[in-house]
């Protein structure tokens, strides 16, 4: 009889364990509840919108709206700076501009192009969005945050008007031509730029600020201070990081030499900083061999494609 009194007693015991788990578990469940719908409030209400300029870009636009669409990018902002009679981003992004999801603005023949339009859309659109990217078109942001907005409202950029993030720069791959092919899957070595203390940088700006002067592509207001990706506030007086604390979590992947044949059309096509036209020339070919391997198809590809000596470098391949 004891023994069945017993066991009906730890029966007992089991049942209101049990159900004492599956309280607290339903507790637990209500807690995360009610902070992932706060976080998620706090991140829908997050506007970002994307600035960007490009000209005979088509070849590669796709890639890029896409990457930025997947990081939760709410609008991006194309200035089209081709040529009067040249291509159209609008043959390449029909669907992606019927769900305004972009927007082209018509910039062909500006001069000084990439300043003005960072400016233009900042005056544009800096009461409509709470931050502010400013990418080329073969610059591909890489967080840690798989939702730029998760990245955004974390408490250490409370105080940040501006966040920055390192270039990292990609190489040739040994490649001479184009090919229709991710850029990712056809680049995926990279090097630091210039090396690995001073790296080039390009920046996020808060929106809602009025007068703000705009000097620099690569760091807006470079005068004041800015957050690095971990909310680390750095004076800057250039457009490089004088430290670079981390190029695994958060950073830029940069696109700057894709194939030889690339980079040469690349050069050709002028500058769109300074607005001026421009032809491939020696020093734009040491900055290739200072970080590509020389060989000697590279060189034969330079010297028929561009008609310049480089006798220095056949030594060296």
């Amino acid at each position: 009889m004891k023994l069945n009194i017993l066991k009906l007693y730890k029966k007992k015991f089991v049942f209101k364990n049990k159900i004492l788990l599956f309280k607290f578990y339903v507790f637990l469940l209500m807690i995360f509840n009610i902070i992932y719908i706060r976080k998620l409030k706090k991140i829908t209400k997050i506007k970002v919108c994307l600035c960007t300029i490009g000209k005979n870009e088509n070849k590669y636009i796709k890639e890029f709206i896409e990457h930025y669409k997947n990081y939760g990018i709410d609008k991006i902002i194309l200035y089209d700076n081709n040529d009067h009679d040249g291509e159209r981003f609008e043959f390449q992004l029909k669907n992606y501009i019927k769900s305004n999801f972009v927007e082209i603005i018509d910039y062909r023949g500006k001069d000084r192009s990439q300043m003005n339009s960072i400016i233009d859309c900042y005056q544009r659109n800096y009461l409509k969005y709470n931050w502010l990217l400013f990418y080329d078109i073969d610059e591909f942001i890489y967080l840690k945050e798989r939702n730029i907005k998760d990245f955004l409202v974390k408490k250490i950029f409370n105080s940040c008007d501006r966040i920055y993030l390192n270039w990292v720069n990609h190489l040739d791959n040994d490649q001479l031509r184009y090919k229709n092919e991710s850029l990712f899957k056809r680049f995926p070595k990279f090097k630091y730029f210039w090396d690995e203390k001073h790296v080039f940088v390009k920046s996020m700006l808060r929106g809602n600020k009025r007068n703000i002067r705009i000097y620099n592509n690569h760091v807006i207001n470079f005068e004041d201070y800015s957050c690095n990706a971990f909310g680390e506030k750095k004076l800057f007086n250039n457009t490089i990081s004088t430290d670079n604390p981390d190029n695994k979590s958060y950073y830029i992947d940069h696109f700057f030499f894709k194939s030889t044949e690339e980079y040469i059309y690349k050069r050709n096509r002028g500058d769109v900083f300074y607005g001026n036209e421009s032809r491939i020339n020696l020093k734009n070919i040491d900055i290739y061999f200072k970080f590509n391997k020389i060989t000697k198809e590279k060189i034969n590809f330079f010297e028929n494609k561009t008609l310049l000596n480089l006798s220095k470098y056949k030594i060296l391949s």
